[in-house]
């Protein structure tokens, strides 16, 4: 296992590497600059399960912001650099817990020696960041296009850079929004890479393709062992990340804990609203921190039978319904009571 085997590092108050459990990221879409609302915004985001949150920083004032945002949040600030070396270094002395560049865009290496020689001063780790859609000129010439041989050369080459200034307190990550680039551009860069990575699909789209994107990339990678924290990159709410990289982590059994909702794709016997029923079960069982499983069947035919694996469930019929626990019917409800009669086991679970 790559991740078991990968250097700890240290961002605030977590740490990730060396087989610590994997950890969510996301990124603010708000201009940072504006406290209040970056703010309001990781104050969701860490509510909804995200442990590691960046904002980007193309200016001095976003950089003096850092500041107040961190005292107002609970979960480590990470700043994401482009181009001017100065935000980094402003960032750093802001108190970012992490800063996210790319040696290859900083500026040219004495720039690039200065942002480390002030990481190394206070002990701020470094992630190197490498997507397909900025990979340099002579690699694609090398490799005859944008490959995943590319990516992990221009990754390796980006950390030898930090490395011979002195410093190891590195993250790594390679990204693409080509899926099966990205995943074997990770199969080839983690038996060479000591550091935490990373791990994403960029440029997912929407929260519809892009979930399924993210899932199919992350899954394989993540299965590998391959991974130390991660990000779903979606066109839209960032809450709505955290939301997927949760069940990502949890499907592949690397993440416990919050109800795990099944539900039955319904067909002719489903005598109820069987879709309004499952989504607002879904709502309603994330406000819950419980590691269970909860069935939504649509009908009394194989609803006990299909739901059996699950801890507790319901099942639709003609205007009623049937609780289930462990696959035994124990009750029948109307079916306007179904969803509060789950509720009401759920809250007095044990």
């Amino acid at each position: 296992m790559y991740r078991d085997n990968t250097k700890q590092i240290s961002i605030g108050n977590r740490v990730i590497g060396g087989g610590n459990p994997i950890l969510i990221q996301s990124m603010t879409n708000t201009r940072t600059e504006d406290v209040p609302a970056t703010v309001k915004q990781i104050q969701q985001l860490t509510e909804a399960g995200c442990e590691i949150v960046r904002c980007t920083v193309p200016d001095e004032q976003a950089a003096k912001a850092l500041s107040e945002i961190k005292k107002q949040i609970s979960i480590p600030l990470v700043a994401d650099i482009h181009f001017d070396h100065r935000m980094a270094i402003a960032s750093i002395e802001n108190g970012a817990d992490k800063i996210r560049i790319n040696p290859g865009n900083i500026g040219g290496k004495d720039k690039l020696l200065s942002v480390v020689s002030c990481a190394r001063e206070r002990n701020i780790p470094i992630r190197v960041g490498v997507n397909s859609g900025s990979l340099e000129k002579g690699l694609v010439e090398k490799y005859h296009g944008v490959t995943a041989e590319g990516l992990v050369e221009s990754a390796l080459d980006k950390v030898s850079m930090i490395e011979e200034a002195g410093y190891d307190r590195i993250v790594v990550s390679i990204k693409s929004s080509d899926v099966l680039m990205c995943v074997r551009a990770h199969e080839l860069l983690a038996p060479k890479c000591p550091y935490p990575l990373h791990v994403g699909i960029t440029e997912a789209g929407t929260v519809k393709s892009g979930n399924i994107k993210s899932a199919i990339g992350l899954g394989l990678i993540l299965h590998q062992g391959i991974g130390d924290t991660i990000r779903v990159s979606l066109t839209g709410d960032p809450v709505e990340e955290i939301i997927s990289a949760r069940q990502i982590l949890r499907t592949l059994g690397l993440r416990k804990g919050g109800i795990e909702v099944v539900s039955c794709p319904t067909c002719g016997r489903t005598k109820i609203d069987l879709i309004k029923l499952a989504s607002d079960v879904e709502r309603m069982c994330a406000g819950f921190d419980l590691d269970i499983k909860v069935a939504v069947m649509g009908c009394v035919v194989n609803g006990p039978g299909e739901a059996k694996e699950a801890d507790i469930g319901i099942a639709g019929g003609q205007g009623e319904g049937l609780l289930i626990k462990k696959g035994e019917i124990v009750r029948k409800v109307p079916e306007e009571q179904l969803l509060s009669v789950l509720r009401d086991e759920l809250e007095h679970w044990n």
